[in-house]
């Protein structure tokens, strides 16, 4: 196997983006921001509508890999790191996170910055960079994106570990299965829905992210683009639907 931070592999409509240091728990080097980013565009330019994103070896994301950022993390990395967001934010396709044993820090972002995520019933999401002094721009991006101020509050500033099924009551996590379904639930939902008219799931996502101008009516504002889905009405077959 390559010994690239990052690997991207495309599919038949779909891709997957894999952290790739299981020895290190899939924690982040510093050139992982760039490979993400690199491998985000490789997929998306290859056709991918859905994106798997998920870590080698059986867990998700460590965080940053501390041993290698001691002299700080360099403008390089924050520029990445940002500029990674940023282009998820923007991503056309549709992201799923295959949460397995933890996200913790720079990996709970990468998480919470995912459309959908498959947590394990032991996995465990931790923002707890406040605990240690740091600040967590990228999860407090993605936290006020997606959550109530509430919620928000209990992981940025609690720093406390927020399990499984929490995530799937408060809305943070779309699906929890046992353990040792994650990526196999993940993968066949990525499959599933890779098999769905082009143009749909990218018209939904951006009308689920455009801002609303001021005065403008949410009703029109969620209207389908050109090319990015209202066919006419057909049947759906239920085992096309699953959660």
């Amino acid at each position: 196997m390559s010994d690239a931070p990052v690997l991207a592999t495309r599919h038949e409509g779909w891709g997957e983006i894999v952290l790739n240091r299981p020895d290190r728990r899939n924690a982040l080097a510093p050139e992982s921001a760039k490979a993400l980013r690199e491998g985000l565009s490789d997929l998306l330019a290859g056709g991918a509508r859905v994106l798997l994103l998920r870590g080698e070896g059986g867990t998700f994301c460590s965080g940053l890999d501390v041993d290698l950022f001691q002299g700080g993390a360099g403008a390089a990395w924050a520029a990445d790191w940002t500029g990674f967001h940023r282009d998820l934010h923007a991503c056309p396709a549709v992201v799923i996170c295959a949460l397995e044993r933890y996200a913790i820090n720079a990996g709970a972002a990468l998480a919470l910055g995912s459309d959908l995520m498959v947590a394990g019933e032991g996995a465990i999401l931790t923002v707890g960079e406040a605990a240690i002094g740091m600040h967590a721009p990228m999860n407090l991006a993605w936290l006020r994106l997606k959550a109530p101020e509430a919620v928000a509050a209990q992981l940025a500033l609690g720093a406390g570990r927020m399990a499984g099924p929490d995530l799937h009551r408060l809305g943070l996590a779309w699906a929890l299965v046992p353990d040792a379904e994650v990526q196999d639930h993940a993968r066949a939902a990525a499959i599933r829905m890779a098999g769905w008219p082009a143009g749909t799931l990218a018209g939904i996502k951006a009308a689920l992210r455009r801002p609303l101008p001021q005065g403008e009516d949410v009703f029109d504002a969620v209207q389908a683009r050109p090319g990015q889905g209202g066919a006419a009405p057909s049947r759906v077959a239920p085992s096309s639907i699953r959660g």
